[in-house]
């Protein structure tokens, strides 16, 4: 098979190579894969940040999740049979080599692909989906007609986090560039806020849950926002102490997450997508053999929406 590998963190290190196919163990899949998706976590890891702390071993395959078909079934498995559409947010933060033409997936980890969800949209759903819905249900504790902000709303989590959030009742409003005001109105979002011109002074006491996709001093700024009793959910983990520190002593509370795999969770998101209540944006697919271009798109900061490659 052939599969994308680092041999260390550095700069300009993918690698297309030839590799044997992988064996499935106990309780694992072998996995055809057809797409995987692109995120953040994984060009920043390769460059040595990320989730580099938990590659023990090189070479490394980089990835984390996939769409693609079940090809073998390891020990015990039962609840897949050979053949079976498959989506997959697996093993992170450590190794899951996604970026391969086949790979082993743990079977608790990964979903039926449904009817009416193709292969790339499913690749791109699995990090940025169960990252949403964890940060605003699980962490967040989102409640009917709350009041909640999203910073970043046009970015991949942040999209998914505004539709997930209309649907369970929530008023909406979320910060993005002007461009971008119009898309999240289809979202259901009921009011945008120009990050560039944001005074979250004037917005004091507003609302009851802020996801935070920034991080940093935008964070520690939307602190000012919250209601008394408020919670912000903040994902970028570099600044996320940074932010607790600043809420300390206040009537708010600050809550850090790192998205865990969740098979049936990403299930339930995986229908959403397949009755089209929950559409992910895809801005650009490419093939495996040019990560490394995806990884340099997503590194620009101008990428709006998923991008994903074909294998």
């Amino acid at each position: 098979m052939q599969a994308i590998q680092i041999h260390a963190f550095e700069p300009d290190n993918l690698c297309f190579e030839t590799l044997d196919t992988p064996t499935p163990g106990p309780g694992e899949v072998l996995i055809r894969n057809l797409a995987a998706g692109v995120n953040p976590i994984d060009w920043k890891t390769c460059s040595g940040g990320g989730a580099a702390g938990f590659i023990e071993s090189f070479p490394w395959i980089p990835g984390w999740e996939f769409s693609g078909e079940v090809l073998a079934l390891g020990e015990g498995v039962t609840q897949f049979k050979i053949g079976d559409p498959v989506l997959g947010f697996i093993r992170f933060p450590h190794p899951a080599g996604c970026y391969a033409e086949q790979l082993i997936a743990p079977a608790s980890e990964i979903t039926l692909r449904p009817e009416g969800l193709d292969a790339t949209t499913a690749a791109g759903l699995g990090l940025a989906g169960l990252t949403a819905w964890q940060a605003l249900f699980d962490k967040g504790q989102l409640q009917a007609a709350e009041q909640v902000l999203i910073l970043a709303g046009a970015g991949g989590v942040g999209h998914l986090a505004v539709q997930l959030a209309v649907q369970a009742g929530a008023q909406v409003s979320a910060t993005s560039s002007p461009a971008n005001h119009a898309y999240l109105k289809t979202l259901g979002c009921q009011q945008t806020l120009d990050y560039q011109e944001l005074d979250m002074r004037a917005l004091a006491d507003t609302y009851d849950l802020i996801l935070d996709g920034v991080g940093g001093e935008t964070a520690i700024d939307a602190l000012l926002a919250l209601k008394p009793g408020g919670r912000l959910v903040t994902l970028p983990s570099v600044t996320a102490a940074q932010v607790s520190a600043a809420a300390e002593g206040s009537d708010v509370t600050v809550l850090p997450i790192r998205v865990e795999p969740n098979a049936a969770q990403l299930a339930q998101l995986a229908e959403r997508a397949a009755k089209g209540l929950l559409k992910l944006k895809i801005a650009q697919v490419l093939p495996l053999s040019q990560a490394a271009e995806a990884h340099r798109l997503s590194a620009s900061g101008h990428i709006s929406g998923k991008l994903v490659l074909q294998v």
